[in-house]
């Protein structure tokens, strides 16, 4: 009997607008949850999937854990810097990851701030990401959209499968 990797899919992540706050992610990595829960929770890893294409992480800096912070800091391709921050509100390890995030870059800071849920979901080995951005308008909503958020997002995901995929 011989076994295989499942193979990563590249650019596979299913972005939808549910409703008119919300943008919801689905992505499956073919790796089992312990090994996505890691890319997305140890700094060392976050640190080489965060800026996907698009620049050199600088900084992580994560305490995944009920009223835990993180702050992620990029050096964009472009010469500016790129950071978020937020706090986690609910960690369920391997199952489910709730934090707020704020742009640094965005005007109103604080008041356009999301509420990010991430849940991990395994079966046969591999691992369904279902990931929801809360924004607090409809406005805040589509300038995130509208940024080119997808494209990075399709980059660092695709890079959080291999790097999933290597720890399995």
């Amino acid at each position: 009997m011989t076994s295989t990797t499942p193979t990563p899919t590249k650019g596979s992540a299913n972005l939808t607008l549910p409703n008119d706050t919300d943008i919801q992610v689905v992505r499956e990595f073919a790796a089992p949850a312990a090994a996505v829960w890691r890319v997305f929770t140890e700094p060392e890893l976050i640190a080489q999937w965060w800026a996907g294409q698009h620049g050199t992480v600088t900084s992580v800096e994560i305490d995944a854990r009920p009223g835990g912070t993180y702050r992620y800091a990029m050096q964009a391709n472009e010469g500016f810097e790129v950071a978020f921050h937020g706090e986690f509100t609910q960690v369920v390890p391997t199952e489910r990851l709730v934090h707020t995030e704020v742009f640094e870059g965005m005007p109103d800071g604080e008041s356009a701030a999301t509420l990010n849920t991430y849940v991990f979901v395994e079966h046969d080995g591999r691992t369904t990401l279902t990931l929801v951005t809360r924004a607090p308008s409809k406005e805040v909503r589509d300038a995130i959209v509208s940024s080119g958020m997808e494209s990075g997002l399709q980059e660092g995901f695709d890079l959080v499968d291999e790097l999933a995929a290597g720890l399995a």
